[in-house]
């Protein structure tokens, strides 16, 4: 799981880096400006990314301030949220 030191980091880093166009009740849900609902159809917490989920590398500034991730785990992107995911089956952490 992501310790609350690493959430507190990942929070000033994307509010600092990813300006926000959303309405401001949809910008402090933090869920990437998505409509109630929409956030969670795009991944769960404990089951794999869906195939049709677009993610990314974590952004190498962000990554050299997290803590090391467990052999086999990495950080990735999808939209505006980092996840901890198994390298093999793509759980969500």
């Amino acid at each position: 799981a992501i310790t609350g030191g690493d959430r507190v980091v990942i929070r000033d880093y994307l509010a600092n880096n990813y300006r926000s166009n959303c309405p401001p009740g949809l910008a402090k849900k933090h869920n990437g400006c998505l409509p109630p609902g929409q956030a969670k159809k795009l991944y769960m917490i404990g089951q794999p990314l869906p195939g049709s989920v677009v993610w990314s590398p974590v952004p190498g500034a962000l990554l050299a301030r997290l803590q090391p991730v467990p052999v086999g785990y990495q950080y990735v992107m999808v939209d505006r949220d980092v996840l901890l995911v198994s390298e093999a089956s793509h759980k969500v952490i």
